[in-house]
């Protein structure tokens, strides 16, 4: 099965084998938030993935 490219660009492996990615929601429109909702959205989050999601959006 090929890797969904789209998927994995936006995805990183850890050294520990987590998955990581922005988190979702802090394109445009962030004057409104507080500085601390800006924040929170500027780390990156951990993704919790079953074995056959990992294997199907990620590269072996």
């Amino acid at each position: 099965m090929k890797t969904n490219k789209s998927f994995s660009k936006r995805l990183r492996v850890t050294r520990t084998g987590k998955i990581v990615a922005r988190a979702p929601g802090q394109n445009h429109f962030n004057a409104k938030q507080s500085g601390s909702s800006r924040m929170r959205h500027a780390r990156s989050v951990s993704i919790n993935m079953s074995i056959s999601d990992r294997s199907r959006y990620l590269p072996s």
